[in-house]
């Protein structure tokens, strides 16, 4: 079953927070960012090359991130390295805040305070 347009969205969603969450820590490759995703997740996130790149243009596009191609510090050649910007923060915390909201009522639902 091929997912609904509504299940793109929520996952492209996802995967844009995600990105934009790993950059908070400073500006990274795409490689690095998809290897951060998965450690951080233990292993339970594991994001493809087909999803990451098509990503990254998506929210270079949006102007939440800006990218330049810059020397390797670990390798001798260059790499596309991923920075935050300003309109990529706030678009963050919007996110995060949407998130927060569903997990809360997700576990509500799940776990409800007090049963029968």
């Amino acid at each position: 079953m091929a997912p609904s347009n509504s299940q793109t969205r929520l996952v492209q969603g996802t995967l844009d927070m995600l990105i934009l969450r790993t950059l908070v820590f400073g500006p990274s490759h795409g490689h690095a960012i998809a290897k951060h995703i998965q450690r951080t997740s233990d292993d339970a996130l594991q994001v493809e090359t087909g999803s990451l790149y098509p990503a990254l243009r998506r929210l270079e596009g949006e102007g939440w991130i800006e990218a330049r191609w810059e020397k390797s510090k670990e390798r001798n050649r260059e790499l596309r390295y991923y920075r935050l910007t300003p309109k990529g923060r706030e678009r963050l915390a919007a996110e995060e805040s949407k998130w927060k909201q569903l997990l809360e009522g997700v576990a509500r639902v799940m776990w409800p305070a007090a049963e029968g």
